[in-house]
């Protein structure tokens, strides 16, 4: 399910039989490497609402959390908050979907799960590579969802 209020309102009626929340992780930068975060922020967006559509009814596709790429402590700091915010409610699984490396150093401080994948050049593929390519990938993490969704049963 995405944020949207149709979606939201299927959210409400069927809550307690979805457990886990999609953040997407939106690198933003005014600099040299501006072109490179805005590849990534369009990765991280397609692969998350690919996935959302594969897992619809047992996910829940937030809004993706923006962050300029050289605040990296504030954008923790803001970040766990929301994780709080989420696993006190009913969300016993959050991933976090990022084409940001620099996230990685920093996942051991992450409760959920981060999913780190390099962007690929979507922007240079025609529509049926750009397709294929996606697929492939939610296909791959669609596997470590229910991995994870399997340790707790």
């Amino acid at each position: 399910m995405k944020w949207s209020p149709a979606d939201i309102e299927k959210f409400m009626k069927a809550s307690e039989y979805i457990d886990t929340a999609v953040v997407p992780l939106l690198p933003v930068s005014l600099g040299d490497d501006m072109k490179e975060t805005a590849s990534m922020t369009d990765f991280a967006n397609i692969l998350s609402s690919q996935l959302e559509r594969q897992l619809q009814g047992r996910i829940l596709l937030l809004p993706g959390y923006s962050y300029f790429k050289n605040t990296a402590q504030e954008s923790m700091a803001l970040l766990q908050k929301w994780e709080t915010q989420l696993m006190d409610r009913q969300f016993r699984h959050v991933f976090y979907v990022t084409s940001d490396i620099d996230w990685k150093q920093r996942e051991g401080q992450l409760k959920g799960t981060l999913l780190w994948l390099p962007s690929l050049p979507l922007h240079q593929m025609d529509e049926g590579s750009k397709v294929s390519v996606m697929e492939d990938q939610v296909r791959q993490l669609m596997n470590l969802f229910i991995s994870k969704w399997r340790e707790e049963e």
